[in-house]
C-alpha cells in the first residue's frame, strides 16, 4: 500500500485545517500522532474519503480518493473512537450483516461471512442480543466486526482505543495490527500503539511535520512533550 500527497490542503468553514501536507510512506501499519487540533482526524477523514481535499494530491493504495469516491469506500473501512456511532442495527448480527448489504450476496453467504467475523471477534454466542446492550469493549469489538466482515484493503481507525479500559484497548489493538491483508492508518494518543506500528506521522497546526518509522517519530514526539 502507498499513503502519497502533495501539497494536500483542506478548508472547512472557510478556515484551513490542513496545509501543505506531503507524504510518501509504503508501510502496511501508519500511526498518525499530535496534539488535539493538529489535524489528525481531519487527514483521516480525507484518506477514507470522507472530506474531499481542497487543494493539492493524494493516492492512497494507488487511488485517488476524489476520483472515484463510491469505489473508493468500498475499498476502506473506517473505525471510530465512539462505536455508538456506528452501531445503527437492532441486534449483533444485523449489524454486522448490514455491512454486507452493498455486496448483495445470498442470505446463505451473508450468514456464513457473518458467522465467521463474530466468531473471529470473540462476539459467537452474542448474535441475537441487542447491540447497544454490549459493554464498551464489546461494542469497539462489533465495529471492529462490522468494518473487517467487509473484507477492506484499507482499515482507517480514528482513536479506536480511547474510550476503552487497558485490557480491552490492548484486545482492540491486536486486531487491528494484525497481518490479514489490510493496512491500517491508525490515529491515536495511545503511543503504545503507535509504536507499534511501521510507520508514523506528526502533525502539528494542520501540518505533517515528520514521518519515518514510527519508533523514531514517537519518541521524538514524546521527548518534545516533556520539555
Amino acid at each position: 500500500m502507498i499513503l502519497r500527497c502533495t501539497g494536500l490542503g483542506v478548508r472547512l468553514d472557510d478556515r484551513t485545517v490542513l496545509r501543505d501536507v506531503t507524504l510518501d510512506l509504503a508501510a502496511r501499519t501508519i500511526a498518525v500522532v499530535g496534539d488535539n487540533g493538529s489535524g489528525k482526524s481531519t487527514f483521516a477523514r480525507v484518506v477514507a474519503g470522507l472530506v474531499r481535499r481542497t487543494e493539492g494530491s493524494l493516492e492512497v493504495g494507488g487511488h485517488d480518493p476524489d476520483a472515484d469516491a463510491a469505489a473508493h469506500r468500498r475499498r476502506v473501512a473506517l473505525v471510530l473512537s465512539n462505536p455508538d456511532a456506528q452501531i445503527v442495527m437492532p441486534t449483533v448480527s444485523e449489524d454486522v450483516a448490514l455491512s454486507l448489504r452493498p455486496e448483495r450476496l445470498g442470505r446463505a453467504e451473508r450468514d456464513r461471512r457473518v458467522s465467521e467475523a463474530l466468531v473471529r471477534f470473540g462476539l459467537d454466542g452474542f448474535g441475537d442480543q441487542a447491540a447497544h446492550a454490549l459493554s464498551g469493549g464489546q461494542k469497539q469489538l462489533l465495529a471492529l466486526c462490522g468494518a473487517f466482515v467487509r473484507r477492506p484493503e484499507i482499515v482507517v481507525a480514528d482513536e479506536p482505543t480511547a474510550c476503552l479500559d487497558a485490557r480491552n484497548a490492548r484486545v482492540v489493538a491486536g486486531h487491528l495490527l494484525a497481518d490479514t491483508g489490510h493496512t491500517l492508518i491508525v490515529v491515536t494518543h495511545d503511543l503504545a500503539l503507535a509504536r507499534r506500528c511501521e510507520a508514523a506521522v506528526l502533525f502539528e497546526d494542520g501540518r505533517a511535520v515528520a514521518s519515518g518509522a514510527a519508533v523514531d517519530i514517537v519518541d521524538a514526539y514524546e521527548r518534545a512533550l516533556s520539555c
